[in-house]
């Protein structure tokens, strides 16, 4: 089966620069602000939109982003309100693809075929499950390309030729390349090695590769959009957003106003990293 056309058109469009994909909690700052933030990041330059499904074990995730999962959960966000926000978001923009990041234990719950159906008809594009290895999800990734939804997944420095060839025959969209050992958000970018480890997954796999983790300014984006399809930057933004929001609250700004600030910080910043590519 083919790839998720607005996916595939997203990384067309792109050229030869490197799609810039950000990545956000879905309900951080808050449920009602997420549709809003969501433009503001296409209107500052993303090309596709990661929105992280809140979840109270985030195993592979940070601090930064486990602090914006509770604060998410803590506003009633759950993977309903994940799917009514995409909703929302497409009611203006039928063209940036979505790709909803999370665990399997909110989808086990809502029944991977209602999720799937569900997912598909709210405006979806693209599903990654951090637990859910490619080894065992041909059934799931069947699902979900049923529906029009790409199976997108992980892969890491220590990921064998076995896993990447796995990958390679089941993802659909783009491959994710965790660039650092360790959770989202840790460590520093050897940029040399990671352009190796990219030629290597390209042995393996037809379709583009992002490279995350890790990625904190416009200098490691510019680097990083030497070698990759995409550069995938989440733990920076977030954490900056919430900077701004923090200092609205303290200089008693309503919660409203702080949201405000967050989007506009946010889409401030990633235009920076638009520009680097």
């Amino acid at each position: 089966m083919n790839s998720n056309k607005r996916i595939s058109a997203a990384f067309e469009q792109a050229g030869s620069r490197s799609a810039l994909i950000p990545y956000i909690t879905a309900g951080d700052p808050s449920p009602a602000a997420s549709p809003r933030l969501m433009h503001a990041l296409v209107a500052a330059g993303a090309d596709i939109i990661e929105l992280g499904v809140p979840f109270s074990d985030p195993m592979a995730d940070g601090s930064v982003i486990q602090l914006a999962a509770e604060r998410a959960i803590r506003q009633g966000t759950s993977l309903q309100r994940v799917l009514d926000i995409v909703a929302e978001f497409r009611q203006d923009d039928g063209t940036t693809p979505v790709v909803l990041m999370g665990y399997a234990n909110p989808i086990e719950r809502m029944g991977q075929a209602v999720f799937a159906e569900k997912a598909a008809a709210a405006g979806v594009d693209g599903m990654l499950v951090v637990d859910y290895p490619p080894e065992e999800a041909t059934e799931y990734a069947d699902l979900l390309m049923s529906h029009g939804l790409d199976p997108i997944f992980l892969l890491a420095p220590t990921s064998t030729p076995d896993r990447m060839a796995q990958v390679g025959k089941i993802a659909r969209g783009y491959v994710y390349y965790v660039s650092l050992k360790g959770v989202t958000g840790s460590g520093s970018l050897d940029t040399q090695d990671v352009e190796k480890r990219v030629a290597r997954i390209r042995e393996h796999v037809s379709i583009p590769v992002g490279v995350g983790f890790g990625i904190r300014d416009a200098d490691s984006a510019r680097q990083l959009g030497q070698c990759a399809d995409a550069v995938v930057i989440g733990s920076k933004l977030i954490e900056t957003m919430h900077q701004a929001a923090q200092a609205a609250v303290a200089a008693g700004q309503t919660s409203a106003q702080a949201d405000q600030a967050a989007i506009d910080t946010a889409a401030a910043w990633l235009a920076e990293i638009r520009n680097s590519l």
